[in-house]
């Protein structure tokens, strides 16, 4: 009888433990953000109204209709004075850049800020195990990942990726990089790093399509610690609950609405084509039809579906306004890629987001610029440093990169959050009474002249200036 027990029984036993073994194994593979740290350029970086105005004017192919729409862009754009720009334009080389202008733009920004991550979490770069950087606009040959490991002196075993190409939603992608990598190895460390090189890509021509770019994408990046360290979960920030890519590539109109490219005149730019809006609009529905059933309650779900059946049962009989999914039943803060306002304002309107959710990306839009893929850890840092993100709190991000591609994931708040980032020396300045430029203002008189009298009133400006400088 005994022996029939025990038979009976140690089927069972090894179900339970294949079961502890999957809930365990699952355990270790929890992606972690430790930590992460913004860049702030240097202060002589800031482009100011009266130095983009002096830069504007070295581009000698750029007439009144030119200044009218630069115009025109610049002040509906939401970014202030505060912005970073390249080194190369500030010493007048932006029309002949060198791979070099690109190479120190990038390093001046790892010494920075991978260094004062490291240095706060308090781990050796002997210790990374993966290391993921995304950088779209310059490639070098060694990488740029292999100028960091070779920078910091990093393990010989370290497993290295080097993202190009991938556009503003690069972020994602490297966490998403990273979380695979979390589901084979146990106990490591993963370091992501996330900028733009704009040194070589400011555009010096008069094609309207691709001048847009220098107003809109400013210097900035960011370095992301992450981990899977179960050991560690008590210190980490934040944990990753879901992430979806979406990707438009195969539509040629998707394909083609964001691009590098020459223009007539050979001059390398950043093409943005007028269906971009249509294409971002249509990956962005599409990620969310995957992301939604898996961050949403499903009271929400239900609600949405039943409401939605109603009106297409009578329609055609009563009408009825457009249901809409309540984001806000699964997600307490939205960190929206900062693509610019109207990228913003049709997001916001979209998910029917209030103001107070729109402040963090609008302010970092207004202080920073749009930083291309680490734009997303500066709208963080904003919530961070204002003190909104408290354990357990939901954090979507949303980001839109060339391709076209739309990426989306869900963060869950590990503890309260205290601040203390590259927001912390202007954050009481925020938000401001007004996000207006004073771009109208100074060069406003643009908009009342004709050709004639624009070439005379910018001799004027010239030889006012130059006397100035005597």
């Amino acid at each position: 009888m005994e022996a029939m027990v025990y038979l009976f029984l140690l089927p069972v036993f090894y179900l339970f433990f294949l079961l502890w073994k999957f809930i365990d194994g699952k355990r270790d593979q929890e992606c972690y953000i430790l930590d992460y740290q913004c860049y702030k350029p240097t202060d002589d970086r800031k482009l100011s109204t009266e130095f983009c105005g002096d830069m504007i004017r070295r581009n000698k192919s750029l007439g009144l209709q030119e200044y009218k729409f630069l115009l025109k862009a610049i002040v509906n754009s939401g970014i202030g004075e505060e912005t970073y720009g390249p080194r190369n334009v500030f010493s007048g080389n932006e029309t002949h850049p060198s791979v070099l202008d690109g190479i120190s733009e990038m390093d001046e920004f790892f010494n920075d800020s991978i260094e004062k991550l490291l240095d706060r979490v308090g781990v050796s770069p002997s210790e990374i195990d993966a290391l993921v950087v995304n950088v779209s606009m310059i490639t070098t040959a060694p990488s740029l990942a292999c100028r960091i490991i070779n920078r910091y002196k990093m393990r010989e075993n370290i497993k290295a990726f080097n993202l190009t190409g991938m556009g503003c939603s690069a972020s994602l992608i490297s966490i998403n990089i990273v979380q695979n990598l979390f589901k084979s190895y146990k106990n490591m460390y993963a370091l992501v790093v996330t900028s733009e090189s704009l040194s070589p890509n400011w555009y010096t021509g008069n094609d309207r399509s691709m001048i847009l770019s220098n107003c809109l994408f400013r210097s900035g990046g960011c370095a992301v610690l992450l981990t899977n360290k179960r050991a560690l979960r008590h210190r980490a920030m934040l944990k990753l609950r879901c992430l979806v890519r979406t990707h438009h590539g195969a539509k040629d109109e998707s394909f083609g609405c964001c691009i590098q490219k020459e223009d007539d005149q050979g001059r390398l730019g950043f093409f943005l084509n007028k269906s971009l809006p249509k294409a971002a609009t249509r990956a962005f529905i599409d990620n969310l039809r995957v992301i939604s059933p898996k961050i949403l309650p499903v009271r929400e779900l239900l609600r949405y579906m039943v409401a939605s059946l109603v009106r297409k049962m009578y329609q055609n009989s009563k009408g009825g306004g457009k249901v809409v999914i309540n984001f806000k039943t699964g997600v307490d803060h939205f960190c929206i890629h900062t693509g610019g306002k109207a990228v913003i304002d049709g997001i916001g309107k979209s998910l029917e987001l209030t103001e107070y959710d729109l402040e963090p990306a609008r302010m970092t839009l207004h202080r920073f610029g749009n930083t291309s893929a680490s734009s997303l850890w500066y709208v963080l840092a904003y919530m961070d440093e204002k003190k909104r993100l408290k354990k357990g709190d939901r954090v979507l991000m949303i980001s839109f990169g060339a391709g076209f591609k739309c990426n989306s994931c869900m963060w869950e708040v590990a503890r309260d959050l205290d601040g203390g980032n590259v927001w912390k020396d202007c954050i009481d300045s925020y938000p401001p009474e007004s996000l207006s430029n004073p771009f109208m203002e100074k060069y406003g008189w643009i908009n009342q002249v004709d050709e004639n009298t624009f070439e005379e009133k910018m001799k004027e400006r010239d030889e006012a200036k130059a006397l100035k400088l005597r």
